[in-house]
């Protein structure tokens, strides 16, 4: 590494720093030296502020502003030229550093020459700068901190506290973020023999300035007393830190990653070359290709990773303006567009930008394993003597050998001539239940171009790969393995697109890849009985025998058509038509691939986005499904495919929505479509009342039945019939104002809390309802609003807080008090919103278009309009009073949200009870929706 030219600014009597201590091998920086820090010219501006005789105080002021001065202009000289040449992160790593030294060395001579200069030091009156950390390493981000060893020789004097302190207020004048200590070496060699952090710093020290015979006995000492030994304690360590640091940052496919600490990320590379310099004594990673632990095609995987993950890093914290290592979604447009990723194809630039990143991440995890698992074979613990004793390992087939409890290829060059071995093997794996060695995985890497069309087609491979799906009840261990190292793109071409691809929302929480193998997870745990409390409809069918060959198929191609213009559901029922007869199908069961890929999606829209009250929508549904067969895979597919979006998804709404779907559509397929007409279920929900309300009179009761009309029997569970029925009752006993009711009942079966309104009738109380709703910070995930024939309004909404969880039972009685003074006109909505309904920083990347439909078809008695738009907390209330404003009278609505995006469907009519049938009228509301949608959203954005 280039250091300026006067970067160890010393007394005269001070030796030179020997070889060993000599700074980093010289390289390139972004941009020319003099640029980010003239040395030269510091020091003579220097050395005239000594000369005109500036007292302390001036001189301390006059130097801060100096360095000021120079830090700006070289932060603004390395970052235009990084902005030029936005993949250069080595030569930025480097040119930060540069920076940051000429400022370090600067302040620590004056402080030690100038403020506080000492003629005739003692023998205990030295000091030896030296960087620790990764500014050790000469490795900065623009914002990294700068980690400082003051070394002193005995206990630090005065003369020495004095030159530590006003050189570190030097520093912080500059608004450096600094990490110090002061130590001797004593004391170095003691806490890096205690704690396993210090003595990662101490690894990558570097002698900065001062007096160079201290720095070298440290690094002399250091090789003898701390790091000739302790090499197990020290690996396991580091491992035991990276693992805890993977369970805290979560998966490498996580689509928020840390740049630095995730999963794939800096860190592990660092970890990777802290543990080789500790155990081989390497200065840099590239001595470790002629040691034989990487070849030297890894080890350019392993720069070009490198490479990419600090300029990220560099181009985030540039962003930002100041240290950060999360990737959110806002920061992952602007480090995309910084780095030149376009929008092409259909699909956005950051998507892209999004994919190589989950490669490099790839790459990574691939080359730190190869290398760990190398050491921990030599270093780590054995196991302990009774799981030794108790376990029962499987037997190893012929062709494969046990090292260090992984399984290994006995031998390459037979292994390699049988092409299938590339797939026998993830099968042995998952029938021993060891993981694979790296020099296995190696081998494999190394000989993906056996994998041709010849093979594909081969009937045993066939089989094989469909017993990896199939035998074991862990495919998903197999599957994520081949994935990593490129097997399964290789044996299935077609899955290779969606390999690492990053959906660009905030709905998915991992790779579409990802995404697919935790399908399959879910599938294999539904089927073992894991979840038969949580998904019992899920796991009934599974116990009652589907044709499993089907599901865990179409589970693994259901998304393989994403990252198209086209609809990724059409295309990949495309796709499956090829894939399917080439694992082996046969005709049918290939056609029920088919036909779940292209319809994967219908069950969870149908479920979430309409009402399946209305005997309409089951219907609708029953007659695309068509066969009990196929409802049976769909239902398991789709929870599946919903519980592998994210750890948060799923929950007790979305699983009360599938059962009553499934279990109506299973009754209609089974008794007949005459089981879902509205006299039937009117009939029966009345009964129901009955028997929940024994104590009332018969009188009371025939009234209470009558007063609905027959859309409010079929809409709502009998639990919400009894709550109408007491409120309406108490409401016609009062007179005058204040004919408002409101009950509010945590709903924990469907992760909700149901909120009850009764009062009279009047036009927009639906929107008024909506407003007062979205001002309390309520969610709200359904509603439904009737009308009696006695002029009363019956109103039904499942909320959610922030949180997606039903409101606690404590924080009901305040909830239904702010609600009713805005229904009472104390608080004005419209008003009131404009402060609150604001779009989250992290949300204002996403391009979410508005798309709006009228459906006269979805319904018997109403127009479905289905708004598909960004979600924001009062969209709903501009939507309803808009559609208010144009005498729309909403019946209900459901809400679906995905992320960033919501779909808000509502069952309405005109003023006439008439469903809109006339295009001008439907164009006429679609222009104030959107322009509701535009107004508020401009809002919001403010």
């Amino acid at each position: 590494m280039t250091l300026p030219q006067q970067a160890s600014p010393a007394p005269v009597s001070e030796p030179t720093p020997p070889e060993s201590l000599a700074p980093l091998a010289p390289g390139p920086l972004v941009c020319p030296s003099e640029e980010i820090f003239d040395a030269a010219a510091i020091s003579a501006r220097i050395d005239s502020l000594v000369s005109e005789g500036l007292n302390d105080a001036k001189l301390r002021a006059e130097t801060v502003r100096l360095l000021r001065e120079a830090n700006s202009a070289g932060r603004l000289a390395i970052e235009t030229a990084f902005a030029a040449a936005p993949f250069d992160a080595r030569p930025l790593t480097r040119a930060y550093s540069f920076l940051t030294d000429g400022l370090v060395t600067t302040a620590l001579h004056v402080a030690s020459q100038h403020l506080h200069p000492l003629p005739n030091p003692t023998k205990g009156e030295r000091i030896a700068l030296i960087a620790v950390g990764g500014y050790g390493r000469g490795e900065m981000a623009p914002f990294s901190d700068v980690d400082l060893l003051f070394l002193t020789p005995y206990k630090i004097t005065a003369w020495a506290e004095s030159v530590i302190e006003s050189m570190l207020y030097i520093l912080w004048d500059l608004k450096l973020k600094v990490g110090h200590s002061s130590r001797t070496i004593r004391d170095c060699i003691r806490l890096g023999s205690e704690d396993f952090t210090i003595r990662t710093a101490l690894l990558e020290h570097r002698f900065l300035a001062g007096d160079a015979d201290l720095a070298a006995s440290l690094d002399t000492r250091l090789r003898k007393e701390l790091f000739a030994s302790g090499e197990r304690d020290f690996i396991e360590a580091k491992l035991d830190e990276r693992e805890k640091r993977h369970r805290k940052q979560g998966q490498r496919y996580m689509v928020e990653p840390n740049v630095k600490e995730g999963k794939g990320g800096l860190r592990d590379l660092q970890s990777l070359f802290w543990i080789a310099k500790y155990i081989h004594h390497v200065q840099d990673s590239a001595e470790l290709v002629p040691l034989g632990v990487f070849r030297p095609d890894e080890y350019a995987r392993f720069l070009k990773a490198e490479e990419f993950l600090w300029a990220v890093r560099a181009h985030m914290h540039l962003v930002v303006g100041r240290a950060t290592e999360q990737l959110t979604f806002d920061l992952q447009v602007d480090v995309a567009e910084r780095m030149g990723y376009r929008d092409k194809s259909g699909r956005r630039g950051v998507e892209f930008f999004m994919q190589e990143y989950f490669l490099h991440a790839t790459a990574v995890g691939d080359l730190t394993r190869i290398f760990l698992t190398k050491l921990e074979a030599i270093h780590v613990k054995s196991e302990p003597l009774l799981e030794r004793f108790f376990r029962r390992r499987k037997k190893v087939k012929d062709g494969y050998i046990e090292v260090n409890n992984r399984l290994g290829v006995a031998d390459p060059k037979a292994f390699v001539q049988d092409k299938l071995n590339l797939l026998r093997i993830f099968d042995e794996g998952l029938r021993t239940g060891m993981l694979i060695h790296p020099d296995a995985m190696r081998l494999i890497t190394a000989n993906l171009d056996l994998i041709d069309d010849a093979m594909r087609n081969d009937r045993e491979a066939q089989q094989i790969f469909l017993n990896l799906l199939l035998r074991h009840g862990n495919p998903e261990r197999a599957l994520r393995r081949m994935n990593e190292l490129g097997v399964l793109a290789a044996f299935l071409p077609e899955f290779e697109p969606i390999v690492a691809m990053m959906q660009f929302n905030m709905y998915h929480s991992y790779t579409v890849d990802e995404h697919t193998i935790q399908c399959i997870k879910n599938l294999a745990q539904i089927e073992k009985g894991d979840l038969v409390e949580s998904l019992p409809i899920a796991s009934g069918i599974l116990a009652e025998g589907v044709n499993r060959k089907v599901l865990y198929v179409a589970l693994l191609l259901h998304d393989i058509g994403k990252g198209r213009p086209e609809d990724h559901s059409m295309l990949g029922a495309q796709i499956a038509r090829r894939v399917a007869p080439r694992l082996g199908l046969n005709k049918a069961d290939c056609e029920t691939v088919e036909w779940l890929v292209r319809y994967h999606l219908l069950m969870s829209d149908m479920a979430q986005k309409r009402d399946i009250a209305d005997p309409r929508t089951v219907r609708d549904f029953a007659k695309a499904v068509q066969t009990v067969k196929r409802l049976d895979l769909l239902t398991v597919l789709t929870v599946c495919d919903i519980r592998g979006v994210g750890p948060n998804v799923w929950n007790n709404w979305k699983a009360a929505l599938l059962r009553a779907l499934y279990r109506q559509t299973r009754k209609a397929m089974e008794t007949g479509m005459e089981d879902l007409n509205r006299e039937n279920r009117g009939t029966e929900a009345k009964k129901l009342l009955r028997e929940a309300l024994p104590d009332w009179s018969k009188a009371d009761l025939k009234r209470e039945t009558a007063r609905h009309y027959p859309p409010y029997w079929q809409g709502l569970h009998v639990t919400a019939h009894v709550d109408f029925a007491w409120m309406l009752r108490d409401i016609e006993q009062t007179d005058g104002p204040g004919q408002i009711r409101i009950h509010l009942h945590p709903d924990e079966d469907r992760d909700a809390t149901r909120a009850c309104f009764v009062m009279p009738d009047h036009p927009g109380i639906f929107a008024r309802l909506a407003g007062a709703l979205a001002l309390v910070g309520a969610n709200v995930v359904d509603a439904r609003s009737y009308t009696t024939k006695d002029g009363f309004v019956t109103d039904a909404y499942w909320i959610q807080d922030a949180d997606g969880t039903p409101y606690e039972a404590s924080r009901l009685p305040r909830l239904a008090q702010m609600i009713m003074k805005t229904l009472n006109g104390e608080v004005i909505a419209q008003e009131a919103l404009k402060s609150r309904d604001k779009i989250k920083k992290r949300e204002k990347a996403f391009d979410v278009p508005t798309h709006i439909t009228f459906d006269n078809d979805g319904s018997d008695i109403y127009t479905i309009i289905e708004v598909d738009t960004r979600d924001r907390p009062g969209l709903l209330y501009d939507l309803a009073r808009t559609l208010a404003n144009s005498n729309v009278y909403i019946a209900n609505a459901v809400i679906a949200t995905y992320g960033e995006q919501v779909v808000d469907t509502f069952y309405v009519k005109d003023m006439f009870g008439l469903k809109y049938y006339s295009e001008s009228k439907q164009r006429t509301l679609e222009t104030r929706l959107r322009a509701a949608i535009t107004d508020g959203a401009l809002r919001a954005d403010r």
